[in-house]
């Protein structure tokens, strides 16, 4: 793989990554309601608009990258976005790593490794 597509593969995962983030924070607000009122309350926030630009951000680069690359290399790659979530979401939410998802962490990062060694 060619550093611009390994520059657009990590733009990629760092932009999914922030959007999901974004969401998360959007509509985890305790205070917001519930129903219609919860909705009303997600829109004026900023974190919704972030994790938007972050999505149409996401879509420019993975279309640029899955350009350069093979489309099964490039969905394979991009199951990467699954790790930096997960271990992003401990880090900033304090949500649970069981064994059983560190495992599969592993799992998933060993097979980005190994696709992405075959290039």
């Amino acid at each position: 793989m060619g550093s611009l597509a390994t520059l657009l593969w990590l733009v990629n995962v760092v932009l999914d990554t922030g959007g999901q983030l974004a969401f998360k924070a959007a509509a985890s607000d305790p205070q917001d309601g519930e129903g219609l009122r919860r909705w009303k309350h997600m829109f004026g926030r900023p974190w919704l608009w972030l994790g938007i630009a972050c999505y149409v951000l996401e879509f420019v680069a993975w279309i640029a990258f899955l350009s350069l690359v093979p489309l099964s290399q490039g969905v394979l790659l991009g199951s990467i976005n699954i790790v930096a979530l997960m271990v992003a979401g401990r880090l900033l939410f304090h949500e649970r790593l069981t064994p059983l998802r560190v495992t599969g962490m592993l799992l998933v990062s060993a097979g980005v490794a190994v696709v992405g060694a075959g290039t």
